[in-house]
């Protein structure tokens, strides 16, 4: 069973990753781009940011929502989210995402973005999420697939997921990775059974297909060869995608 990383942000990778200030803005640029193009306006809106971790992507989520809470397991990337990122409109809280002190119906939108994998029990994450959504809410998932070639959570590692644990813990130690693999990740078909209980929007073909206005330049341009062959590979290969981005609604 997957255990979890309560000093995520002492992960090599993430201790760069999640203090990349510009880089957390472009990724919650993205996810706020897409919300917008669902429901408009955002401002009555409020929002739980489920691993929030140093809070730099619910801090770009306040200026255009109505109320904002962030939670994370990992006590010190809370109490830097608190000093270091803190709002009017903002609550940052040390919370297990799995059993959360909201009550139900809560939440208008909630954020799961490459979080998944890092949780013992996913499923329990999808009931919490069910249970805190307001009947007109959804949820932001954003999800890397088991097939991704290169896993990239303790460097760019070929295969790492595709490998039973304790190989994938072999692997880590013989690298000098890190001793212990943390995620599961899940293939396309276990993503979809992880999210049966709720309807599914897929943005993914849309953004790929116009990543100007959806921000994924960093990724693949317009009219360019890469984009021509990434959404051939969403016509013929979907389920062999490395990542999905979905609305989940209520």
């Amino acid at each position: 069973m997957t255990q979890y990383q309560y000093n995520y942000t002492e992960n090599a990778v993430a201790k760069v990753n999640m203090y990349d200030e510009a880089g957390r803005q472009q990724k919650a640029d993205k996810i706020i781009t897409v919300l917008e193009d669902y429901f408009g306006n955002l401002n009555e809106l409020s929002l739980l940011d489920m691993s929030c971790s140093t809070g730099m992507l619910t801090k770009a989520f306040s200026p255009v929502f109505g109320k904002v809470y962030g939670i994370d397991i990992d006590q010190s990337a809370v109490e830097f989210a608190k000093t270091h990122h803190s709002a009017k409109n903002i609550e940052f809280h040390r919370m297990d995402a799995l059993s959360t002190s909201f009550p139900d119906n809560h939440f208008n939108v909630i954020i799961c973005n490459q979080m998944y994998e890092h949780v013992p029990n996913p499923q329990q994450l999808m009931r919490e999420i069910h249970r805190l959504l307001a009947p007109s809410g959804v949820c932001y998932f954003g999800a890397t697939s088991r097939l991704k070639v290169i896993e990239t959570h303790y460097g760019n590692l070929p295969f790492l997921s595709y490998l039973p644990k304790s190989l994938a813990h072999l692997y880590l130690r013989v690298l000098g990775k890190g001793d212990y693999y943390y995620e599961t990740l899940y293939s396309y078909w276990g993503l979809k059974r992880l999210v049966a209980d709720f309807d599914l929007i897929d943005y993914t073909v849309k953004v790929i297909a116009e990543p100007e206005k959806f921000h994924l330049t960093d990724m693949v341009r317009s009219h360019t060869l890469k984009q021509r062959v990434a959404l051939a590979m969403l016509k013929v290969a979907y389920v062999f995608l490395p990542g999905y981005i979905w609305l989940l609604k209520k």
